[in-house]
């Protein structure tokens, strides 16, 4: 059976000490002649010498290791997320562990607390099936760093912000523009801070042209391709010449929806979505939707992250991020 390249055994070769290799490996070999080092770096590579990371956890005091917390890994928004997270993470020298809690508010609590018994550094936490009121005291109690995503709010002291009450109102610009003033909206039953903000913004860009938006226009469905798939019924039964679906995910299910009814969209419905997933543009029609920049958002979460985790003093962070309409097909003026 073949044995575990040790330490030892590269310190051996190199014909220097443990403390030696160790200190090279870990960036902080200085004080050692560049031969020496160039020696153990080279007699590394020759040998397949990989770190025991759990020793070197011990000598460093930390994993640099983040754990990265979403509703559903299969979204579309949350995959491109966490690419963001990925790139930034390497580029740090920190791994992400990143779990989906498919909105289970058990599982959620179940994957904090088994994070933290692993010494994550900080935490990702970008699902809202707990309070923020409920994450801040797991998390305070244990001090491990953390930021919020996606809530606009929030007891973490550090944020990435979406101006989401801009986005509101560039939707509503735009299906005014169109002509449209009977608009129909999809969104959850119980929307997080951003998306308040983001249907507030619609709403007063409306009220500010006369369009009225009342109650039971606003159509109560979860935020999935099936969720707008099953809100189709209701969207129908208020006879709108135009749809806000608060994510992309429910406008593509809406679309499917609307399809089977033999309505055609934009011709005789249209719909706007949010986010700007990759799969708008592979969809017929390509989806007309509010870009927010997601990988962006991933990067500068981590890096937010990782900053934290260096120096827990420092002033609180925060980065805000634009919005855009991005135009397509799915929208069209009002015949």
């Amino acid at each position: 059976m073949t044995r575990k390249v040790t330490i030892r055994d590269l310190a051996e070769a190199a014909g220097v000490s443990v403390t030696t290799v160790s200190q090279i490996l870990n960036g902080k070999g200085e004080r050692f002649s560049l031969d020496t080092r160039r020696r153990v770096h080279q007699l590394q590579e020759e040998m397949g010498y990989v770190p025991d990371f759990n020793a070197r956890n011990l000598i460093m005091k930390s994993a640099q290791t983040i754990g990265v917390l979403v509703p559903n890994l299969g979204n579309p928004f949350f995959s491109m997320f966490i690419r963001g997270v990925q790139e930034t993470s390497r580029e740090r020298h920190f791994i992400p562990l990143i779990f989906g809690a498919n909105h289970d508010e058990k599982l959620e609590s179940y994957y904090l607390e088994e994070l933290i018994k692993r010494a994550v550094d900080g935490l990702i936490i970008a699902s809202a099936s707990i309070t923020a009121e409920a994450i801040d005291n797991i998390l305070k109690k244990n001090g491990i760093p953390y930021l919020l995503i996606d809530q606009n709010g929030g007891p973490s002291v550090d944020r990435v912000q979406i101006n989401d009450e801009q986005g509101g109102q560039l939707a509503a610009d735009h299906l005014l523009a169109l002509g449209h003033e009977k608009i129909a909206v999809v969104m959850p039953d119980d929307p997080t801070q951003n998306l308040q903000i983001r249907l507030a913004g619609f709403k007063h860009r409306l009220a500010e042209h006369h369009v009225d938006l009342p109650e039971n226009a606003i159509v109560h469905s979860a935020m999935t391709k099936l969720g707008g798939y099953q809100a189709t019924a209701a969207v129908l039964a208020q006879h709108p010449t135009a749809v806000f679906a608060i994510n992309d995910e429910t406008a593509l299910g809406l679309m499917r929806g609307l399809h089977e009814q033999g309505l055609s969209v934009p011709n005789d419905i249209s719909v706007l979505g949010y986010d700007d997933i990759d799969l708008d543009e592979y969809v017929v029609p390509k989806l007309t939707t509010i870009h927010q920049p997601v990988v962006t958002m991933g990067q500068q979460a981590t890096g937010l992250l990782i900053n934290r985790i260096k120096d827990q003093r420092q002033a609180a962070q925060l980065v805000d991020l634009p919005v855009d309409l991005r135009e397509r097909e799915s929208t069209a003026h009002l015949k």
